[in-house]
């Protein structure tokens, strides 16, 4: 089944139209709206969850204060009655029908950029502890953190056996922690926060590397989506929205996460996310290239360099049969931004937003054309 996303005539937004694959991946410059984008995509999804939680938090979820109670203090304005449309599988989304939306079991599991930010002192803020200068995605995620962090019964967040795979838990090791282990301890106040241990060092979170202080509330996140015991996936969450899973990571980082994501489409989620990673693109790339080809499953596993290619043989096999889109959004010459379609990420486009997947990989190769030409010039 099909979902579509329209936006038409928000902030400067003047008109989005997005068909959902299993994975749908959006790209564009700053400023270009993606998280805009996702944003109406929780509130179509789960404005109930967003209405009762801001409720819950004594906030005035009137229409004329919803825009800015979702979206962040100073977006108000972006909503204009009239003229701004939204809609979702054809059903109009507004602040009107926000807030008179029901609560019920949210259907999406977001997780925002800049999370980092919400457990800067090593342990997250509860919704109600941040203002309304928060987009209500954020808060909601932190909030989800803070429920997962006083939960806990044991202290050690990563690895954890049985969470995830080992050829999972392997590269997550190699790319991010290098045999350090995630717990929670107690501080000089006797306080829970998070700590890196290696050895006999335990770090606090603010003294770990950026990749690492990324990833974390990125893999935590993950966590919500693995249920316990066998089943495969949480009944109640049917899509899973990222903002820049790239940020702050290197390469090898930005490949484990990717690999996880796969491993989500395998557990029956659809995944939406926002990036500025052209890695990101080639792992999109990748399989729909051997899907075209009709490649065997063992090419997935040896695109991840996972040497145990059965402990992955279910997720390959189902990545391969899964749908992909990716969608640009841009400034066109009125300085609004409207989408298109590029799923086909074909190089040899005559379409510049596609061959150059968005602008992620055109500048490269323009430095590559300059300097094979300057070396050619040289060698005459």
């Amino acid at each position: 089944m099909t979902h579509r996303l329209t936006i038409d005539d928000f902030a400067h937004l003047s008109h989005l139209d997005l068909e959902f694959g299993d994975l749908t991946v959006l790209v564009g410059a700053q400023g270009t709206g993606k998280s805009l984008a996702l944003q109406w995509l929780k509130a179509a999804l789960d404005g109930g969850e967003i209405v009762q939680a801001l409720k819950d938090a004594g906030q005035d979820t009137r229409p004329a204060t919803l825009v800015d109670l979702v979206f962040g203090v100073g977006m108000e304005p972006a909503w204009r009655d009239g003229e701004s449309r939204v809609s979702f599988d054809g059903k109009p989304v507004s602040p009107d029908s926000l807030s008179k939306a029901r609560a019920r079991t949210p259907e999406s599991f977001y997780i925002p950029a800049h999370r980092a930010m919400l457990v800067s002192d090593g342990w997250p803020a509860p919704f109600q502890k941040l203002t309304a200068e928060t987009p209500v995605v954020a808060r909601l995620f932190s909030q989800n953190l803070f429920d997962r962090f006083s939960a806990r019964q044991g202290d050690e967040l990563f690895p954890v056996e049985r969470t995830l795979k080992d050829a999972y838990r392997k590269l997550i090791d190699d790319a991010v922690f290098h045999g350090g282990s995630v717990r929670l301890e107690k501080d000089v106040q006797h306080a829970k926060r998070l700590k890196l241990v290696h050895g006999s060092s335990s770090l606090p979170f603010m003294t770990w590397t950026a990749g690492q202080r990324e990833f974390t509330p990125l893999m935590l996140g993950l966590y919500h989506l693995l249920p316990p015991r066998k089943l495969r996936k949480r009944e109640d969450v049917n899509w899973v929205v990222i903002e820049e899973p790239e940020m702050g990571l290197h390469p090898k980082a930005i490949v484990a996460f990717m690999l996880l994501v796969l491993d989500l489409l395998w557990r029956g989620y659809r995944v939406v996310l926002s990036t500025h990673s052209a890695l990101v693109l080639d792992v999109v790339w990748a399989m729909r290239t051997l899907q075209g080809i009709h490649a065997p499953w063992q090419t997935v596993a040896d695109a991840f360099g996972i040497e145990n290619r059965q402990a992955v043989i279910k997720v390959a096999k189902a990545v391969l049969e899964k749908t992909y889109r990716t969608y640009l959004l841009s400034h066109g010459a009125d300085g609004r931004v409207s989408s298109s379609d590029i799923s086909g990420l074909d190089p040899s486009s005559e379409t510049e937003g596609e061959a150059g997947w968005g602008g992620l990989t055109g500048f490269s190769s323009r430095i590559g054309d300059v300097v094979a030409a300057a070396v050619n010039k040289a060698g005459r």
